[in-house]
């Protein structure tokens, strides 16, 4: 008698895309755009905790001075081969720079 094999059911196939999709999105790695919302991020914390008092013009300067020092600095340059989804997410969701900088730990 020939063996007849059980195909998985509808719930069990998608069971399992859900669970190759979650896994690939945890490996994602952030693009380019994002690594620019992160030093973006990273520089308006960081002016905003230097300088609580400052003005407009103080502060766009700042922040572009910031943003200069972090497209410099070794890890922002590797961010989009290193940085995962779940860490650009927790970074900018973060509301200092000290929690920022933990999230990319």
């Amino acid at each position: 008698m020939p063996q007849v094999t059980r195909r998985a059911g509808a719930p069990a196939i998608v069971a399992a895309w859900c669970a190759l999709a979650f896994a690939a999105s945890c490996k994602t790695k952030a693009t380019p755009a994002q690594c620019d919302q992160l030093i973006d991020r990273y520089a308006a914390l960081v002016v905003r905790e230097k300088y609580p008092d400052a003005g407009p013009a103080e502060i766009d300067a700042e922040r572009t001075r910031e943003k200069s020092e972090a497209h410099a600095d070794d890890a922002f340059k590797n961010c989009s081969s290193q940085v995962s989804q779940s860490e650009l997410e927790c970074a900018l969701r973060s509301t200092t720079a000290d929690a920022f900088l933990k999230c990319l730990e």
